[in-house]
């Protein structure tokens, strides 16, 4: 026997117990491949406006685009990495999980009714109606690409990672392949089936999420007899930290630099659900204001009892297995969940335990598919809305080459993220995702609030807000631990980290504000009142929206 398999014996029981049930594995994962894309190509022969393929034709119910919201919002780092960072660190995991339900308060009250009124199709379009068109625009597509492109590597992570474990595939390359087949689904969907095939296929696994959750829930509860306590308790002990698991401190709070990447992570987890703009395109499928203040009240209650779930799962997966063997598995406990849906199926070489497995590992790839779909929409919508039909042809293109742009930029974006989603292969899904977050917040939140709200912003506020937010963001992610010094680093051999924290909401986020407001008040132009008295009427009694 290997020391590898001595000293992790449930990664190497998970593999084997894949293996032994492989054609049961790729059985679901055909299954759903299959079922989703007949969904896609069904709802292509119904695409024919560019109305349908970025807003699905505004025809879809505030329930039907809450449990839309629901699978788009819900990703791989909800399902995978938020388990694995409680599973690793305890209490400090858990925040993760409220900073993302929390989040959709800000969502609800300040963005979804406002933006639903006054926008068409992008988020570019609010900006555009009181401000300079093609600067604006190209600022909007620019950070709309950006954030999306930081989203897709966290689940293109997750897919690597997930199908590796299930499929025995050990090499990077072997990884990699897995990546760029993700990517070319991923592209498949939204060339083929546009806003409303990428709807129903999150409708699909948003259920199907929700169900595979709710059964590992309860089968871990049934472990312990329904007593949250002493679920809490063999946690904590078997973490090997003892009471310190279930207290702040082991990821955040052990020195003053930890302390401030908490705080952090929770501005950047709290605002960014706002400016995400896979979130905010989702807004405009529906056909009033009314249906998108109701869309999001039902994706709250959705995804709040998805997060409380995440917390049984997380300490679940803590209290059952070797803490060791799940950073064996990936190192940033991104096969926690899995792992654990084994276990508590009945083990290595169960038929209930590989049934388990695959059940949950093939709910989580319908996951990272749906989510991809969703950011791949928003940017390539962004790209060819924005950018191609109002800035490079000045208004002059068709509908039908507007969308044809759309579907080249989805392949472009396809082959950028298998790339760069590639590299990201081994970092925390959470993680990344949190950077996306903080990157939405930095650049398109306050640009977003500044035009909805203040009757002085500007065109070069809007500019300096973005474009500063965004490069801010990106600037302080390269040169921080996520990408090099670290073991759990993009680069770890390497070492050109001079920022210390790992989220850097807690300078970009403000300095996006400060910048929007400073560009509008030391510019020569003045802001256009009109213009903003009719958005202001119109983003809040909705006359006249599309």
């Amino acid at each position: 026997m290997s020391a590898a398999h001595t000293l992790y014996p449930t990664v190497q029981l998970a593999a084997d117990s894949a293996g032994e049930h492989r054609p049961l594995i790729i059985t679901l994962f055909a299954a759903f491949v299959v079922a989703t894309l007949f969904i896609t190509v069904w709802a292509g022969r119904q695409t024919k406006s560019a109305a349908d393929f970025y807003a699905g034709g505004r025809q879809f119910t505030g329930f039907q685009n809450g449990l839309a919201v629901s699978g788009d919002y819900m990703s791989a780092a909800s399902f995978l990495g938020i388990a694995g960072a409680i599973a690793l660190f305890g209490y400090d995991g858990f925040l993760y999980s409220i900073g993302f339900l929390v989040a959709w308060l800000v969502a609800l009250l300040l963005v979804a009714e406002p933006l639903r009124n006054s926008g068409r199709y992008t988020m570019g379009d609010v900006l555009a109606y009181r401000m300079r068109q093609r600067p604006v625009r190209t600022a909007a597509g620019t950070s709309t690409i950006v954030v999306s492109i930081f989203y897709l590597l966290a689940q293109m992570a997750g897919a690597g990672v997930l199908v590796s474990l299930l499929l025995g595939i050990t090499s990077d390359f072997g990884k990699i392949v897995i990546v760029a087949l993700v990517g070319v689904l991923m592209i498949l969907y939204v060339t083929i089936g546009g806003m409303k095939g990428t709807t129903w296929v999150q409708m699909v696994k948003a259920v199907l999420l929700i169900a595979g959750t709710l059964l590992i829930t309860f089968l871990i509860l049934l472990k312990f007899n329904f007593n949250i306590s002493d679920l809490l308790g063999t946690a904590a002990s078997n973490s090997g930290k003892g009471a310190a698991f279930l207290e702040p401190g082991l990821k955040y709070g052990a020195d003053g630099v930890s302390k401030l990447d908490f705080i952090s992570l929770g501005i950047a987890l709290v605002l960014g659900t706002a400016g995400l703009p896979h979130i905010l395109i989702r807004f405009y499928t529906v056909p009033t204001a009314k249906a998108a203040r109701k869309s999001v009240n039902w994706a709250i209650g959705i995804i709040g009892a998805f997060y409380l779930m995440t917390i049984v799962l997380g300490f679940g997966a803590a209290a059952i297995l070797n803490p060791d063997d799940i950073i064996a598995s990936n190192k940033a406990g991104n096969t926690a969940a899995p792992l654990a849906a084994l276990e508590i199926g009945g083990g290595s070489g169960s038929t209930g335990g590989a049934i388990l497995l695959a059940v949950i590992s093939a709910v989580a790839f319908a996951t990272i598919l749906a989510v991809v779909a969703g950011l791949t929409l928003a940017s390539s919508s962004s790209f060819a809305h924005d950018i191609y039909a109002n800035v490079i042809r000045k208004g002059q293109a068709t509908e039908k080459e507007e969308v044809r742009a759309a579907r080249w930029a989805t392949v472009a974006i396809g082959v950028v993220s298998i790339a760069l989603g590639a590299l990201a292969r081994d970092l925390n899904v959470a993680g990344l995702v949190a950077l996306a977050f903080a990157v939405a917040a930095s650049a398109n939140l306050p640009t977003i609030l500044y035009s909805l709200f203040w009757k002085r912003f500007t065109t070069q506020g809007a500019l300096w807000s973005i474009y500063g937010g965004l490069s801010s963001s990106v600037l302080l992610v390269l040169f921080s631990p996520v990408v090099s010094s670290k073991p759990t680093s993009m680069f770890p051999s390497v070492d050109f980290a001079w920022f210390p924290l790992e989220n850097p909401g807690l300078i970009s986020i403000p300095l996006g504000f400060l910048l929007g407001w400073l560009g509008s008040v030391i510019g020569k132009e003045k802001a256009d009142t009109d213009k903003y008295a009719e958005l202001e009427v119109k983003s809040l009694t909705g006359t006249g929206a599309h």
